[in-house]
Protein backbone atom coordinates (compact mmCIF):
# COMPACT_ATOMS: atom_id res chain seq x y z
CA UNK A 1 0.00 0.00 0.00
CA UNK A 2 1.32 3.45 -0.59
CA UNK A 3 1.90 6.23 1.94
CA UNK A 4 -1.86 7.05 2.88
CA UNK A 5 -0.99 10.82 3.00
CA UNK A 6 -0.42 10.45 -1.07
CA UNK A 7 -3.45 8.99 -2.31
CA UNK A 8 -6.46 11.33 -3.27
CA UNK A 9 -9.43 11.46 -0.70
CA UNK A 10 -11.05 9.19 -3.25
CA UNK A 11 -8.47 6.41 -3.07
CA UNK A 12 -7.73 6.97 0.63
CA UNK A 13 -12.00 6.24 1.22
CA UNK A 14 -11.55 2.91 -0.97
CA UNK A 15 -8.87 1.98 1.00
CA UNK A 16 -10.56 2.70 4.73
CA UNK A 17 -13.41 1.12 3.46
CA UNK A 18 -12.13 -1.91 2.04
CA UNK A 19 -9.80 -2.21 5.18
CA UNK A 20 -6.75 -2.36 3.24
CA UNK A 21 -5.74 0.51 5.50
CA UNK A 22 -7.28 1.16 9.31
CA UNK A 23 -7.84 5.43 10.39
CA UNK A 24 -5.36 4.75 13.08
CA UNK A 25 -2.48 4.17 10.38
CA UNK A 26 -3.99 6.76 8.00
CA UNK A 27 -4.30 9.83 11.35
CA UNK A 28 -0.42 8.22 12.30
CA UNK A 29 1.33 9.37 8.90
CA UNK A 30 -0.80 12.20 8.33
CA UNK A 31 0.71 13.30 11.50
CA UNK A 32 4.11 12.34 10.73
CA UNK A 33 3.59 13.65 7.83
CA UNK A 34 2.68 17.21 9.68
CA UNK A 35 5.45 17.01 11.96
CA UNK A 36 8.06 17.11 9.20
CA UNK A 37 6.56 19.10 7.10
CA UNK A 38 4.36 21.56 8.83
CA UNK A 39 6.96 23.78 10.30
CA UNK A 40 8.78 24.71 7.14
CA UNK A 41 4.99 26.26 5.47
CA UNK A 42 3.21 26.93 8.35
CA UNK A 43 -0.22 25.98 6.95
CA UNK A 44 -1.48 23.54 9.98
CA UNK A 45 -2.44 25.59 13.13
CA UNK A 46 -3.96 25.10 16.76
CA UNK A 47 -3.47 21.19 15.74
CA UNK A 48 -4.92 19.09 18.51
CA UNK A 49 -2.69 16.91 20.64
CA UNK A 50 -1.54 13.70 18.91
CA UNK A 51 -2.48 11.10 21.87
CA UNK A 52 -5.98 12.30 21.10
CA UNK A 53 -6.10 11.97 17.31
CA UNK A 54 -5.24 8.84 17.52
CA UNK A 55 -7.86 7.58 19.75
CA UNK A 56 -10.27 9.16 17.64
CA UNK A 57 -9.27 7.65 14.60
CA UNK A 58 -9.26 3.86 16.54
CA UNK A 59 -12.54 4.70 17.79
CA UNK A 60 -13.64 4.81 14.06
CA UNK A 61 -12.06 2.02 13.30
CA UNK A 62 -14.08 0.04 15.74
CA UNK A 63 -17.05 1.53 14.07
CA UNK A 64 -16.26 0.32 10.81
CA UNK A 65 -17.80 -3.02 10.81
CA UNK A 66 -21.30 -0.60 11.42
CA UNK A 67 -23.23 0.38 9.17
CA UNK A 68 -21.36 3.84 8.35
CA UNK A 69 -22.13 3.53 4.40
CA UNK A 70 -23.71 7.40 5.07
CA UNK A 71 -20.40 8.45 6.73
CA UNK A 72 -18.86 9.61 3.34
CA UNK A 73 -15.86 10.86 5.41
CA UNK A 74 -15.48 7.90 7.93
CA UNK A 75 -11.97 8.27 9.25
CA UNK A 76 -10.81 11.21 7.31
CA UNK A 77 -8.24 13.47 8.61
CA UNK A 78 -9.92 16.95 8.13
CA UNK A 79 -8.53 20.57 9.00
CA UNK A 80 -10.80 23.62 9.04
CA UNK A 81 -10.26 27.05 8.12
CA UNK A 82 -9.76 29.41 11.06
CA UNK A 83 -12.51 31.56 10.38
CA UNK A 84 -15.14 28.82 11.03
CA UNK A 85 -15.83 27.55 14.50
CA UNK A 86 -15.22 23.88 15.82
CA UNK A 87 -16.15 23.29 18.87
CA UNK A 88 -13.39 22.65 21.59
CA UNK A 89 -10.49 23.75 19.04
CA UNK A 90 -9.03 27.43 19.10
CA UNK A 91 -10.51 29.47 16.70
CA UNK A 92 -8.82 32.78 16.57
CA UNK A 93 -10.17 34.26 13.04
CA UNK A 94 -6.26 35.11 12.76
CA UNK A 95 -6.84 38.01 15.07
CA UNK A 96 -4.76 39.01 18.27
CA UNK A 97 -8.29 40.00 19.95
CA UNK A 98 -8.76 35.86 19.48
CA UNK A 99 -5.96 34.30 20.62
CA UNK A 100 -7.09 32.60 23.48
CA UNK A 101 -11.14 31.93 21.78
CA UNK A 102 -12.68 28.10 22.15
CA UNK A 103 -16.04 28.02 20.61
CA UNK A 104 -18.53 25.50 22.46
CA UNK A 105 -20.19 25.06 18.65
CA UNK A 106 -19.76 24.25 15.20
CA UNK A 107 -20.40 26.18 12.39
CA UNK A 108 -22.92 24.07 10.16
CA UNK A 109 -20.29 22.72 7.46
CA UNK A 110 -18.55 21.81 10.44
CA UNK A 111 -21.72 19.71 12.16
CA UNK A 112 -21.97 18.17 8.49
CA UNK A 113 -18.10 17.41 8.27
CA UNK A 114 -18.18 15.31 11.42
CA UNK A 115 -21.45 13.92 11.07
CA UNK A 116 -19.86 12.30 8.08
CA UNK A 117 -16.91 10.67 10.20
CA UNK A 118 -14.09 13.15 9.41
CA UNK A 119 -11.63 13.82 12.12
CA UNK A 120 -10.84 17.10 12.40
CA UNK A 121 -7.33 17.69 13.93
CA UNK A 122 -6.78 21.50 13.87
CA UNK A 123 -7.21 24.81 11.65
CA UNK A 124 -5.78 26.04 8.27
CA UNK A 125 -4.01 29.25 8.67
CA UNK A 126 -5.78 32.43 7.32
CA UNK A 127 -5.09 36.01 7.22
CA UNK A 128 -6.98 38.45 10.30
CA UNK A 129 -10.45 37.77 9.74
CA UNK A 130 -9.86 36.96 6.02
CA UNK A 131 -8.95 40.30 4.82
CA UNK A 132 -6.56 39.77 2.25
CA UNK A 133 -5.57 37.13 -0.22
CA UNK A 134 -1.95 36.29 1.79
CA UNK A 135 -2.60 34.01 4.91
CA UNK A 136 -0.29 35.57 7.40
CA UNK A 137 -1.53 37.00 10.89
CA UNK A 138 -0.22 38.24 14.18
CA UNK A 139 -1.15 35.26 16.42
CA UNK A 140 0.22 32.28 13.78
CA UNK A 141 2.67 34.52 11.37
CA UNK A 142 2.70 33.28 7.27
CA UNK A 143 1.47 30.21 5.14
CA UNK A 144 4.36 29.90 3.05
CA UNK A 145 3.89 28.56 -0.10
CA UNK A 146 4.75 24.39 -0.73
CA UNK A 147 6.56 24.74 -4.33
CA UNK A 148 9.16 28.11 -2.93
CA UNK A 149 9.08 28.51 0.79
CA UNK A 150 10.09 32.15 -0.10
CA UNK A 151 6.71 32.87 -1.77
CA UNK A 152 2.80 33.27 -0.60
CA UNK A 153 0.17 30.24 -0.68
CA UNK A 154 -2.49 33.35 -1.21
CA UNK A 155 -5.17 33.19 1.06
CA UNK A 156 -7.63 33.25 2.58
CA UNK A 157 -8.02 29.79 1.97
CA UNK A 158 -3.82 29.62 1.47
CA UNK A 159 -3.42 27.39 4.72
CA UNK A 160 -5.62 25.00 3.42
CA UNK A 161 -4.33 25.26 -0.42
CA UNK A 162 -0.71 25.35 1.23
CA UNK A 163 -2.22 21.93 3.56
CA UNK A 164 -2.98 19.91 0.46
CA UNK A 165 -0.42 20.47 -1.96
CA UNK A 166 2.19 19.74 0.61
CA UNK A 167 -0.05 16.50 1.31
CA UNK A 168 -0.83 17.02 4.59
CA UNK A 169 -4.50 16.63 4.30
CA UNK A 170 -6.47 14.61 1.86
CA UNK A 171 -9.28 17.45 1.20
CA UNK A 172 -9.97 21.15 2.95
CA UNK A 173 -12.60 23.61 3.55
CA UNK A 174 -12.48 27.25 2.60
CA UNK A 175 -14.47 30.03 1.84
CA UNK A 176 -14.68 33.03 -1.12
CA UNK A 177 -15.94 36.68 -1.04
CA UNK A 178 -13.20 37.78 -3.13
CA UNK A 179 -11.71 34.92 -4.57
CA UNK A 180 -9.96 33.06 -1.34
CA UNK A 181 -10.70 29.57 -2.56
CA UNK A 182 -9.79 30.26 -6.10
CA UNK A 183 -6.49 32.33 -5.69
CA UNK A 184 -4.82 30.05 -3.56
CA UNK A 185 -5.55 27.09 -5.76
CA UNK A 186 -3.64 28.91 -8.38
CA UNK A 187 -0.76 29.57 -6.12
CA UNK A 188 -0.66 25.70 -4.81
CA UNK A 189 -1.60 24.01 -7.42
CA UNK A 190 -4.72 22.26 -6.03
CA UNK A 191 -8.61 22.50 -6.66
CA UNK A 192 -10.62 25.28 -5.48
CA UNK A 193 -14.63 25.45 -6.19
CA UNK A 194 -17.33 28.75 -5.41
CA UNK A 195 -20.42 26.92 -5.23
CA UNK A 196 -23.62 28.82 -6.10
CA UNK A 197 -24.52 31.15 -3.39
CA UNK A 198 -26.62 29.52 -0.90
CA UNK A 199 -25.75 25.57 -1.70
CA UNK A 200 -23.74 25.74 1.31
CA UNK A 201 -24.84 26.84 4.64
CA UNK A 202 -23.63 28.83 7.00
CA UNK A 203 -24.21 30.26 10.69
CA UNK A 204 -25.48 33.96 9.58
CA UNK A 205 -23.51 35.90 12.72
CA UNK A 206 -25.49 39.80 12.99
CA UNK A 207 -27.11 39.44 9.23
CA UNK A 208 -28.92 36.67 7.49
CA UNK A 209 -30.04 38.64 4.68
CA UNK A 210 -27.87 41.60 3.38
CA UNK A 211 -24.37 40.23 2.91
CA UNK A 212 -24.51 37.92 -0.07
CA UNK A 213 -21.00 38.25 -1.85
CA UNK A 214 -18.76 35.41 0.51
CA UNK A 215 -19.55 31.18 0.46
CA UNK A 216 -17.76 28.58 2.01
CA UNK A 217 -16.78 25.70 -0.25
CA UNK A 218 -14.53 23.05 -0.54
CA UNK A 219 -10.71 22.29 -1.79
CA UNK A 220 -8.90 19.26 -2.84
CA UNK A 221 -5.96 17.26 -4.89
CA UNK A 222 -8.97 16.75 -7.85
CA UNK A 223 -12.36 17.37 -9.11
CA UNK A 224 -13.53 14.06 -7.67
CA UNK A 225 -12.41 14.91 -4.09
CA UNK A 226 -13.62 18.47 -4.35
CA UNK A 227 -16.94 16.94 -5.27
CA UNK A 228 -17.12 14.14 -2.26
CA UNK A 229 -16.67 17.20 0.44
CA UNK A 230 -19.18 19.45 -1.48
CA UNK A 231 -21.82 17.08 -1.21
CA UNK A 232 -21.01 16.43 2.29
CA UNK A 233 -21.38 20.13 3.00
CA UNK A 234 -24.28 21.33 0.58
CA UNK A 235 -28.19 21.49 1.53
CA UNK A 236 -30.92 23.79 3.02
CA UNK A 237 -30.60 24.48 6.90
CA UNK A 238 -32.64 26.77 8.41
CA UNK A 239 -30.36 28.76 10.48
CA UNK A 240 -29.20 30.27 7.00
CA UNK A 241 -32.32 31.67 5.07
CA UNK A 242 -30.29 32.01 2.17
CA UNK A 243 -29.64 28.20 2.18
CA UNK A 244 -31.35 25.80 -0.47
CA UNK A 245 -32.36 22.42 -0.78
CA UNK A 246 -29.64 20.53 -3.50
CA UNK A 247 -29.29 17.05 -3.67
CA UNK A 248 -26.00 15.09 -4.28
CA UNK A 249 -24.04 16.58 -7.54
CA UNK A 250 -22.15 13.51 -9.85
CA UNK A 251 -19.94 13.66 -12.47
CA UNK A 252 -20.62 13.54 -15.61
CA UNK A 253 -18.23 11.58 -17.40
CA UNK A 254 -19.18 11.83 -21.08
CA UNK A 255 -20.09 15.82 -20.48
CA UNK A 256 -17.22 16.60 -22.94
CA UNK A 257 -18.75 14.64 -26.13
CA UNK A 258 -21.74 17.45 -26.01
CA UNK A 259 -18.97 20.19 -26.54
CA UNK A 260 -19.74 23.29 -25.75
CA UNK A 261 -18.19 27.04 -26.47
CA UNK A 262 -15.89 28.46 -24.21
CA UNK A 263 -15.52 32.28 -23.68
CA UNK A 264 -11.78 33.89 -22.59
CA UNK A 265 -12.18 36.82 -20.86
CA UNK A 266 -8.13 37.03 -20.51
CA UNK A 267 -7.37 40.68 -19.46
CA UNK A 268 -11.00 41.87 -20.10
CA UNK A 269 -10.13 43.93 -22.82
CA UNK A 270 -7.02 45.44 -21.92
CA UNK A 271 -8.88 46.63 -18.38
CA UNK A 272 -6.49 44.30 -15.85
CA UNK A 273 -2.96 44.23 -15.73
CA UNK A 274 -1.06 40.82 -15.63
CA UNK A 275 2.63 39.27 -14.03
CA UNK A 276 4.43 38.56 -17.07
CA UNK A 277 3.58 34.89 -18.37
CA UNK A 278 0.11 34.65 -16.58
CA UNK A 279 -1.55 35.13 -19.40
CA UNK A 280 0.34 33.11 -21.74
CA UNK A 281 0.09 30.03 -19.12
CA UNK A 282 -3.72 30.17 -19.09
CA UNK A 283 -3.77 30.47 -22.30
CA UNK A 284 -1.83 27.32 -23.05
CA UNK A 285 -4.72 25.67 -20.55
CA UNK A 286 -7.08 26.93 -23.31
CA UNK A 287 -5.76 25.33 -25.69
CA UNK A 288 -6.66 21.59 -23.50
CA UNK A 289 -10.10 22.48 -23.51
CA UNK A 290 -10.14 22.72 -27.37
CA UNK A 291 -8.10 19.68 -27.60
CA UNK A 292 -10.94 17.84 -25.77
CA UNK A 293 -13.48 19.07 -28.44
CA UNK A 294 -14.49 22.81 -26.98
CA UNK A 295 -14.59 25.63 -29.04
CA UNK A 296 -12.74 28.98 -27.73
CA UNK A 297 -12.83 32.23 -28.27
CA UNK A 298 -12.26 35.55 -26.71
CA UNK A 299 -15.04 37.35 -25.23
CA UNK A 300 -15.04 41.41 -24.29
CA UNK A 301 -18.78 41.89 -22.00
CA UNK A 302 -20.19 44.74 -22.78
CA UNK A 303 -19.68 46.08 -18.98
CA UNK A 304 -17.92 49.15 -17.26
CA UNK A 305 -15.27 47.63 -15.34
CA UNK A 306 -14.74 50.45 -13.73
CA UNK A 307 -17.90 51.12 -12.47
CA UNK A 308 -18.19 47.37 -11.19
CA UNK A 309 -14.82 47.82 -8.97
CA UNK A 310 -16.97 50.93 -7.41
CA UNK A 311 -19.75 48.29 -6.65
CA UNK A 312 -17.69 45.90 -5.54
CA UNK A 313 -15.50 47.87 -2.68
CA UNK A 314 -18.98 49.93 -2.10
CA UNK A 315 -20.73 47.18 -0.61
CA UNK A 316 -17.37 44.95 0.60
CA UNK A 317 -16.60 48.51 3.39
CA UNK A 318 -20.33 48.82 4.07
CA UNK A 319 -20.47 45.48 5.05
CA UNK A 320 -17.16 45.51 6.90
CA UNK A 321 -18.04 48.54 8.44
CA UNK A 322 -21.47 46.90 10.03
CA UNK A 323 -19.72 43.63 11.35
CA UNK A 324 -16.56 45.25 12.53
CA UNK A 325 -17.80 48.62 13.72
CA UNK A 326 -17.96 47.26 17.31
CA UNK A 327 -13.77 46.35 17.28
CA UNK A 328 -13.55 50.09 15.75
CA UNK A 329 -14.62 51.77 17.87
CA UNK A 330 -13.19 50.04 20.77
CA UNK A 331 -10.29 52.13 21.81
CA UNK A 332 -8.91 49.02 23.40
CA UNK A 333 -9.15 46.85 20.48
CA UNK A 334 -9.08 49.15 17.29
CA UNK A 335 -5.34 48.92 17.85
CA UNK A 336 -5.42 45.28 17.17
CA UNK A 337 -6.84 45.57 13.58
CA UNK A 338 -4.81 45.11 10.36
CA UNK A 339 -4.76 48.01 8.83
CA UNK A 340 -6.61 46.83 5.33
CA UNK A 341 -9.61 46.33 8.35
CA UNK A 342 -9.34 49.31 9.25
CA UNK A 343 -9.12 51.01 5.82
CA UNK A 344 -11.89 48.89 4.82
CA UNK A 345 -14.08 50.52 8.02
CA UNK A 346 -13.32 53.76 7.61
CA UNK A 347 -14.25 53.13 3.91
CA UNK A 348 -17.86 51.80 4.87
CA UNK A 349 -18.21 54.23 6.89
CA UNK A 350 -18.70 57.07 4.82
CA UNK A 351 -21.29 55.22 2.27
CA UNK A 352 -24.67 56.15 2.48
CA UNK A 353 -28.22 54.19 2.07
CA UNK A 354 -28.35 55.02 -1.50
CA UNK A 355 -24.45 53.80 -2.51
CA UNK A 356 -25.42 50.73 -1.29
CA UNK A 357 -28.29 50.56 -3.39
CA UNK A 358 -26.51 52.15 -6.17
CA UNK A 359 -24.19 48.94 -5.64
CA UNK A 360 -27.01 46.82 -5.84
CA UNK A 361 -28.25 47.83 -8.67
CA UNK A 362 -24.97 47.84 -10.83
CA UNK A 363 -24.28 44.41 -9.48
CA UNK A 364 -28.07 43.41 -10.70
CA UNK A 365 -26.75 44.64 -14.45
CA UNK A 366 -23.58 43.02 -14.19
CA UNK A 367 -25.40 39.76 -13.19
CA UNK A 368 -28.01 40.48 -16.75
CA UNK A 369 -24.95 41.16 -18.76
CA UNK A 370 -23.87 37.97 -18.26
CA UNK A 371 -27.15 35.90 -18.53
CA UNK A 372 -26.97 37.52 -22.05
CA UNK A 373 -23.08 36.45 -22.51
CA UNK A 374 -24.45 33.07 -21.71
CA UNK A 375 -26.48 33.10 -24.68
CA UNK A 376 -23.58 32.79 -26.67
CA UNK A 377 -21.32 30.78 -24.64
CA UNK A 378 -21.56 27.63 -22.47
CA UNK A 379 -18.68 28.76 -19.92
CA UNK A 380 -16.45 31.64 -19.64
CA UNK A 381 -12.48 31.65 -18.20
CA UNK A 382 -10.70 34.11 -17.08
CA UNK A 383 -7.53 33.96 -14.56
CA UNK A 384 -7.55 33.28 -11.01
CA UNK A 385 -4.93 35.34 -10.27
CA UNK A 386 -3.06 38.38 -11.90
CA UNK A 387 -0.03 37.63 -10.55
CA UNK A 388 2.90 34.39 -10.03
CA UNK A 389 3.24 33.69 -5.62
CA UNK A 390 4.83 36.36 -4.36
CA UNK A 391 7.31 37.48 -1.87
CA UNK A 392 6.02 35.84 1.08
CA UNK A 393 7.54 39.17 3.32
CA UNK A 394 5.27 41.46 1.86
CA UNK A 395 1.94 42.05 2.89
CA UNK A 396 0.52 42.46 -1.30
CA UNK A 397 1.79 43.53 -4.51
CA UNK A 398 1.93 47.19 -4.71
CA UNK A 399 2.58 46.93 -8.99
CA UNK A 400 1.77 44.59 -11.83
CA UNK A 401 3.17 45.49 -15.35
CA UNK A 402 4.22 49.09 -14.22
CA UNK A 403 0.47 49.46 -13.01
CA UNK A 404 0.25 51.00 -9.53
CA UNK A 405 -2.28 49.03 -7.38
CA UNK A 406 -4.18 51.48 -5.06
CA UNK A 407 -5.67 49.50 -2.52
CA UNK A 408 -5.17 46.04 -0.54
CA UNK A 409 -6.77 44.12 -3.01
CA UNK A 410 -6.79 46.31 -6.27
CA UNK A 411 -4.20 43.55 -7.64
CA UNK A 412 -7.25 40.65 -7.11
CA UNK A 413 -9.81 41.98 -9.18
CA UNK A 414 -9.95 39.66 -11.65
CA UNK A 415 -12.08 37.44 -9.29
CA UNK A 416 -14.88 39.85 -8.28
CA UNK A 417 -17.10 39.21 -11.31
CA UNK A 418 -18.10 35.42 -10.13
CA UNK A 419 -18.31 36.56 -7.16
CA UNK A 420 -20.70 39.43 -7.88
CA UNK A 421 -23.11 37.35 -9.43
CA UNK A 422 -22.91 34.48 -7.56
CA UNK A 423 -22.10 32.25 -10.11
CA UNK A 424 -20.09 28.52 -9.74
CA UNK A 425 -16.69 28.46 -10.56
CA UNK A 426 -13.68 26.01 -10.96
CA UNK A 427 -10.12 27.26 -9.77
CA UNK A 428 -8.15 24.82 -11.54
CA UNK A 429 -4.21 24.75 -12.55
CA UNK A 430 -2.94 26.39 -15.55
CA UNK A 431 1.05 24.75 -15.27
CA UNK A 432 4.41 26.79 -13.58
CA UNK A 433 6.40 29.43 -14.50
CA UNK A 434 9.83 28.96 -15.69
CA UNK A 435 11.01 29.39 -12.49
CA UNK A 436 8.51 26.68 -11.03
CA UNK A 437 5.63 29.04 -9.28
CA UNK A 438 2.19 27.98 -9.86
CA UNK A 439 -1.03 29.62 -11.75
CA UNK A 440 -4.27 29.13 -12.59
CA UNK A 441 -7.61 30.20 -13.79
CA UNK A 442 -11.21 30.45 -13.41
CA UNK A 443 -13.83 28.04 -14.79
CA UNK A 444 -17.29 29.91 -14.93
CA UNK A 445 -20.38 28.84 -15.16
CA UNK A 446 -24.06 29.54 -15.80
CA UNK A 447 -26.19 29.93 -12.46
CA UNK A 448 -26.42 27.01 -10.32
CA UNK A 449 -24.92 25.18 -13.16
CA UNK A 450 -22.30 23.50 -10.37
CA UNK A 451 -22.28 20.30 -11.47
CA UNK A 452 -21.82 21.32 -15.39
CA UNK A 453 -18.57 23.24 -14.06
CA UNK A 454 -17.50 20.66 -12.22
CA UNK A 455 -17.69 17.80 -14.91
CA UNK A 456 -16.06 19.88 -17.07
CA UNK A 457 -13.54 20.84 -14.94
CA UNK A 458 -13.15 16.64 -14.26
CA UNK A 459 -12.55 16.66 -18.16
CA UNK A 460 -9.69 19.41 -17.94
CA UNK A 461 -7.72 17.35 -15.44
CA UNK A 462 -8.30 14.68 -17.19
CA UNK A 463 -6.35 15.71 -19.94
CA UNK A 464 -3.57 17.04 -18.02
CA UNK A 465 -1.03 16.36 -15.34
CA UNK A 466 -0.56 19.23 -13.08
CA UNK A 467 -2.36 17.90 -10.64
CA UNK A 468 -0.56 14.56 -10.01
CA UNK A 469 2.65 16.89 -9.28
CA UNK A 470 4.06 17.05 -5.41
CA UNK A 471 6.42 19.98 -4.30
CA UNK A 472 9.97 18.80 -3.61
CA UNK A 473 9.69 18.58 0.54
CA UNK A 474 12.14 17.01 3.06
Amino acid sequence: MSDPTSLSLTNLLKALKGRSLTAEEVMVSCLDRIERINPDINALVSLRPREALIAEARARDAEAGQDVARCALHGVPVAIKDLSEAKGILCTYGSPLFHDYVPDFDDIQVERIRAAGAIIIGKTNTPEWGFGSHSYNPVFGATRNPWDLSRSAGGSSGGAGAALAARLVPIADGSDMMGSLRNPAAFNNVVGFRPSFGRIPALPGRDAYLNQLATLGPMGRSVEDVVTLLNVQSGFDPRDPASFESGPLSLDRDIAKKRGRIGWLGDFGGHLPFEPGVLELNEKALGVFEDIGYAAEPVKIDFDMDRLWWAWTTLRSFFTAGSMRDYYEDPGRRGSLKPEILYEVRSGLRINAADVYEASAVRTAWYQALLKVFERFDYLVAPAAQVFPFDVDIPWPREIAGRHMDTYHRWMEVVIGPSMAGLPVAALPAGFSAQGLSNGFQLIGRPRADAAVLSVAAAYEAATDWLTRVPALS
